[in-house]
């Protein structure tokens, strides 16, 4: 591999960033001053020898090996430099030392133009590769490290500009128009606008509201506003997600790891065979002529060279996890995404995953005036921290207070209320207190509380979870994918789970499990072998079958560390149509991979036999090495421009 595309980014100090970043330009224009002359060099004595031809030139053999000679000096210098430097190490048979000693060879044959033209078009090649490298870093650093390198923090009664590193959790910051967030924290101002887009991959203005909570890298779009901070500079869910998927480029898929381990076998071989190529002939082949088979060995070692399969695999996985990134969708390696485009089963959760995970009331069915019943209902329901309860209340607050509050487990509330007795739960509470009501109600689906004052049965209000906007498109785009089966687990009584299973189209629904018990449908459907099985949780309570899965997928939502740590893919937005859009992601960048690979393999294994044969020349050879590597990577970085 190219130096550029073998090292590696360091999330590190801003100061040594820019003070590298500096000097990294710096030799990078230094570079191309230098292929730039030896471009010329080498095009005027193209022109020189083959257009004009005059004799002192044409016949000359020392002026024409000065003429060419600085030309390939001029970039030779590098990739010589890069080959002693492996040399050391006591790598031998690498890239660097391929293209030298055939450029070399080709020098000491008499063949300077051909060498040269090696050389700078290997050059070239490197340049490309490693913009198009960069480019694909760069859109994923672009998209992440948001973190601002100020923060105005209040001390002594002003607002003073720090380093956010040197911000205690607990202190007030102050976010002005404009800026981005610098830590994660708690809205004190009354609310504020925010573009996410730099954690969720949406654009869409958010609102927030006092009491809220903030993230790292959010922008704020209306008013100053003040946040009390929660977390460290470096534990921030902008610093975690950056460092996520820094680590991702670590996490190799088999294909990249065989390339890998492919390139390191190959490269001597083929050393090998090009010197065998120049040798055994002379054993069976009349008239052998030395320079001509030493030409067609240096031809076999410019080919064989293997930098569009190194370059083009890890560029085409990388360019896929950036491509994720933009669209909201963390992937935590090349290994997943490659799990992914395999995926046929998709199991997921029903509350946070299909649904809101926030109820709201549905209907409302009472005996007496409905406003009094909600104010009697929600008066006692403020004394819950059940979801449920906070449904009621938010859908109807109540000015009255309950008083002699007691929880009957498992069943319910009973309290006073404006001098009333209020009981409100499950049917098991009317049970308990013997009190008369419809039997129709053990039909009904959605949650229910059920309602009695002063010992008699005054009504019922149905709670349901929301589902979510998209779940229904999730599910139509998994099976236009060719997913051949969705299942949904959940721990809500089955009759809900299988209502919205039915409304979303899911087909196979399980109801009333416990964790375990979803852990061992996971564990049925991986027994047999051609399931690819992906989970879809909220990355907490769902972690044992988030883990047993193939591909583990977390509804992450903005800040849930848990999610981040448990899953292997995280789907920041919290939208289930983007597990269609990771699938398609994963699919899209395999087959980049494998063009690139026949593409590669195809045209050497071509340009090598004809080589061989005599028939290629160093011309062409040029064409099977940098011009295929430069088709495999224009190839590779389409994935970076697609929509999904």
């Amino acid at each position: 591999m190219s130096k550029a595309c073998c090292s590696t980014s360091n999330d590190e100090h801003k100061d040594t960033h820019d003070h590298n970043h500096e000097g990294h330009d710096h030799e990078h224009n230094n570079s191309k001053i230098l292929l730039g002359a030896s471009l010329a060099i080498f095009f005027a004595g193209i022109f020189v020898q083959y257009v004009l031809k005059p004799t002192w030139f044409v016949d000359n053999q020392i002026i024409r090996l000065i003429w060419f000679g600085i030309s390939y000096i001029l970039v030779a210098f590098p990739v010589w430099g890069e080959a002693f430097k492996l040399a050391k190490k006591l790598d031998f048979f690498n890239e660097f030392s391929l293209m030298g000693i055939a450029t070399l060879g080709a020098f000491i044959i008499g063949e300077y133009p051909e060498g040269v033209a090696v050389m700078l078009f290997y050059t070239i090649g490197e340049m490309f590769q490693e913009a198009a490298v960069n480019k694909a870093k760069g859109n994923i650093k672009a998209l992440l490290d948001v973190r601002p390198d100020t923060a105005h923090v209040l001390r002594n009664g002003n607002f003073e500009t720090i380093k956010p590193q040197d911000v205690a959790i607990g202190e007030t910051i102050q976010v002005k128009v404009g800026e981005k967030v610098p830590l994660d924290g708690i809205m004190i101002s009354d609310k504020g606008s925010f573009n996410t887009a730099a954690l969720t991959g949406e654009s869409k203005p958010s609102t927030y509201k006092i009491g809220e909570t903030v993230l790292a890298g959010m922008l704020n779009l209306e008013n100053v506003i003040e946040i009390q901070t929660t977390k460290k500079f470096e534990d921030s869910s902008i610093a975690k997600i950056l460092q996520m998927v820094q680590d991702a480029a670590s996490r190799k898929a088999p294909t990249e790891l065989f390339i890998r381990k492919f390139a390191k076998i190959y490269t001597p071989i083929v050393f090998f065979l090009a010197a065998a190529l120049v040798i055994i002939p002379y054993f069976f082949v009349d008239n052998y002529d030395f320079h001509d088979w030493l030409y067609r060995g240096l031809v076999f070692l410019v080919v064989s060279c293997p930098c569009a399969l190194v370059i083009s695999v890890p560029l085409g996985y990388f360019g896929g996890i950036g491509a994720a990134s933009r669209n909201g969708i963390l992937v935590k390696g090349s290994n997943f995404l490659d799990l992914m485009a395999k995926v046929n089963t998709v199991v997921m959760d029903k509350t946070g995953t299909m649904t809101e995970g926030v109820f709201e009331v549905q209907k409302i069915e009472t005996n007496l005036p409905e406003n009094d019943f909600l104010n009697l209902v929600s008066a006692l329901e403020k004394q819950s921290t059940h979801p449920i309860a906070k449904a009621i209340v938010a859908s109807h607050p109540s000015e009255l207070k309950a008083i002699e509050v007691e929880e009957i487990s498992g069943k319910g509330l009973k309290g006073k209320v404006d001098g009333k007795i209020v009981l409100a739960g499950n049917t098991k509470l009317l049970d308990y207190f013997s009190i008369q009501y419809p039997q129709e109600i053990h039909d009904i689906v959605e949650s229910i509380v059920v309602v009695a004052v002063d010992e008699k049965y005054a009504g019922y209000i149905t709670i349901a979870d929301k589902i979510k906007e998209d779940a229904q498109q999730a599910i139509q785009k998994m099976k236009a994918l060719g997913v051949s089966k969705t299942i949904m687990l959940s721990g809500d009584k089955n009759t809900i789970t299988q209502k919205v299973a039915k409304e979303v189209g899911v087909d196979e629904a399980f109801g009333g499990l416990l964790p375990e018990g979803k852990v061992e449908k996971v564990e049925a459907l991986k027994k047999d072998q051609n399931q690819v099985v992906a989970f879809v949780g909220d990355g907490i309570n769902d972690a044992p079958v988030l883990a047993l899965s193939d591909v583990g997928i977390a509804m992450g939502g903005l800040g849930s560390d848990a999610a981040i740590e448990t899953a292997d893919v995280v789907i920041q937005t919290d939208q289930p149509s983007k597990i269609a859009t990771a699938i398609k992601i994963g699919r899209e960048t395999k087959k980049i991979v494998i063009q690139n690979i026949i593409l590669a393999m195809g045209v050497k294994i071509i340009v090598l036999f004809l080589g061989a044969e005599g028939i290629a020349n160093m011309w062409e050879a040029v064409f099977a090495d940098v011009g295929v590597a430069l088709l495999a990577i224009l190839n590779a970085v389409r994935i970076q421009r697609m929509k999904f």
